[in-house]
């Protein structure tokens, strides 16, 4: 991975994180302070967003940790399950705050559901990222099966010559 790649993403990454941060502070600031006027559920809202932020936060976390596994030349170990897994359990938890938003929304969809539907099929895709990543993970653990066995075969090797 060349190294504006890495200064690319960890940009990116910096910036996602500070959003995230920010308007989770915004959220914990206006659940104490901006009191509810009854048109839309806020609290819950607020409280899910607050949540949602969260789950960024960790993939945020964890895709940081690889990339600089990927700098070490150290992601083909098990060392990098940790930050898949918690990245695919980043996912699964954003999925899941998704659904959460979907169903306080839904009441107020009660002439056109189909925004509903639509909301929930987006959970749905959001569960399919998690799939993928986990497909990815497979290859991984795939990988690092290899590489143990090349440096087993390399120390064999060693000793024959």
């Amino acid at each position: 991975m060349g190294r504006l790649t890495v200064r690319a993403l960890r940009t990116v990454l910096v910036v996602v994180l500070v959003g995230a941060v920010g308007v989770q502070a915004l959220m914990v600031w206006a659940l104490f302070t901006d009191p509810e006027d009854g048109s839309l559920p806020l609290t819950p809202l607020r409280l899910v967003t607050i949540l949602g932020l969260g789950a960024v936060e960790v993939a945020v976390v964890c895709v940081w940790r690889l990339v600089a596994m990927v700098r070490r030349g150290t992601v083909f170990s098990h060392a990098a399950f940790r930050y898949v897994d918690g990245v695919i359990g980043a996912i699964v938890a954003a999925a899941l705050v998704w659904f959460a938003v979907t169903a306080i929304n839904a009441p107020g969809q009660r002439e056109d559901p189909g925004v509903t539907v639509i909301m929930a099929g987006i959970g749905v895709a959001i569960l399919g990222v998690a799939l993928i990543v986990l497909v990815l993970r497979m290859l991984l653990a795939q990988a690092v099966a290899r590489d143990v066995q090349a440096a087993q075969m390399q120390a064999e090797l060693d000793e024959v010559i």
